[in-house]
């Protein structure tokens, strides 16, 4: 269907398209319906939005003749809709849609994690977004928009972009300890992205259950069981994961965060990394290693990764979320030689690779020293952070027990036995609007004593909020709220 005086592309025009297509059953009503019909189609148009506000409309001849309708059928539809403020003309203007009419679009619903409205925010596992460094980031973009030549913006290796690949090979070998080759590196959006390549895979070889820290991220449980892999707890000691409980699974692959352990904040011993990686070789194993924080210690050097002990045992997984920010969906996963081939199929079958610009950005923040520069100013303000949260503790909790490493973005904070028991402190709290969360719902096993025991983030919050929040919630604790 064309209207020979309209041009379909014109911005504010209506041509050819879906808007006219629901004129066409109006046209072929029967002869006495048809001018009813036509109007309550137009009508319709507008108030769905399909014709919007501002749209030219073709001359009644032009639409009479697309339609095979008489032409004062048209105009007489286009004056009735004019007179009811759907349409308005002027000589020699025209007709349009009207602005009086504000059609009832459906609205896409923003499923996304928003900060919550409380008067303080501890939920662990968020850096803070406001040091992301836009500057810079923006400074690079517009450099790698200017340099990328046109055939790079066609589809990537599967793997990633071999710039990327070598510019994180060298930050993981020199930063964590890792064992890099950039052939063996893949770019992902994410941890979980990795979780599921590996867990698609390893069921593809016959795998059906992969083992968990318990206490330990809900996340590793259900992304392996997307994969079709039952995620089977494994309890922790102070030293790490309990290697007996392990070898007495029967599992062959299981998910670890040992640089940092969460959310108990424990590092991994020397000896308990040995025994693991005995095991691996054992039972022809893999264990899986979820670095998500590994860059943040702030008492010592960062302990390197468990994967450069043994590369070909160890797959070894980051990303950007924490250090830069999540909404980036830019992550990386070294994997053993024995998996690399089919893991790169399936990141290729998957998504056909992470997008170009993206990557070359990164590769670019990482090569001129941005990335470290910006890992250095988020230690500073997150070391400050954890002090001034275990100095509130200890000032309005008196006897609280604060464990883990000083590392990472949150604290397992122990309260004495008399701010017990946990539901009615975990109730109070909540009543007087400070956003936290215990221990126990990091773990399918929980303990049987009442001790209240808190996972406490801190990185997202300013030292302020973060010595008002521990105020109040020690005030709701004490029943004065």
């Amino acid at each position: 269907m064309t209207s020979s005086g309209t041009n379909p592309d014109a911005p504010g025009a209506a041509g050819r398209g879906g808007a006219w297509e629901m004129l066409l059953p109006a046209a072929s009503a029967p002869t006495r319906a048809r001018g009813r019909a036509l109007q309550a189609a137009l009508r319709e148009s507008v108030r769905s939005g399909r014709l919007a506000p501002g749209t030219r409309l073709p001359s009644s001849r032009e639409l009479a003749a697309d339609l095979g309708v008489s032409r004062g059928l048209v105009t007489e539809a286009y004056e009735q809709l004019t007179a009811e403020g759907y349409l308005r003309s002027g000589r020699g203007a025209g007709t349009w849609v009207g602005g009086a009419v504000r059609a009832a679009l459906p609205r896409a619903r923003d499923l996304a994690p928003r900060p919550l409205d409380a008067r303080a925010d501890f939920l662990p596992g968020t850096p803070d977004l406001s040091l992301f460094p836009r500057a810079a980031w923006s400074a690079a973009q517009r450099r790698v928009l200017a340099e990328l030549p046109h055939h790079a913006l066609g589809y990537p290796d599967p793997r990633g972009l071999p710039r990327l690949r070598t510019a994180l090979a060298e930050l993981l070998t020199r930063r964590r300890g890792v064992v890099a080759d950039p052939e063996r590196v893949v770019v992902v959006s994410g941890v979980a992205q990795a979780a599921t390549l590996l867990g698609t895979v390893l069921h593809a070889r016959g795998m059906r259950a992969v083992g968990t820290e318990d206490p330990g991220s809900p996340d590793h449980e259900t992304l392996y069981a997307s994969a079709g892999l039952d995620a089977v707890p494994l309890p922790l000691d102070g030293e790490g994961l309990d290697t007996q409980a392990l070898r007495a699974s029967g599992v062959r692959v299981v998910v670890t965060t040992p640089a940092h352990q969460f959310p108990s904040g424990i590092a991994y011993s020397a000896r308990r990394r040995s025994e693991l990686l005995d095991w691996a070789r054992e039972v022809d194993g893999l264990v899986v290693e979820d670095d998500y924080d590994g860059d943040f210690r702030y008492d010592r050097a960062p302990v390197g990764a468990l994967q450069g002990l043994d590369p070909e045992r160890v797959a070894y997984a980051g990303s950007v979320s924490k250090s830069l920010a999540p909404g980036l969906r830019l992550g990386w996963l070294l994997v053993p030689e024995s998996l690399a081939e089919e893991v790169v199929e399936r990141k290729r079958t998957m998504d056909l690779g992470n997008p170009v610009v993206d990557q070359a950005l990164l590769a670019r923040f990482v090569e001129r020293g941005d990335y470290d520069r910006h890992l250095r100013r988020c230690r500073r303000a997150y070391r400050e952070r954890r002090d001034t949260l275990v100095a509130a503790l200890a000032e309005h909790f008196p006897g609280t027990r604060v464990s883990g490493i000083a590392a990472g973005l949150h604290v397992i904070a122990e309260l004495p036995p008399r701010y017990g028991p946990a539901d009615r402190f975990l109730a109070r709290v909540d009543a007087a609007g400070i956003a936290v969360r215990a221990l126990t719902s990091y773990t399918r096993t929980p303990p049987p004593d009442d001790v209240v025991r808190l996972v406490l983030g801190y990185a997202h919050v300013p030292p302020s909020r973060i010595r008002s929040g521990i105020r109040t919630m020690a005030t709701a604790a004490a029943g004065d709220v």
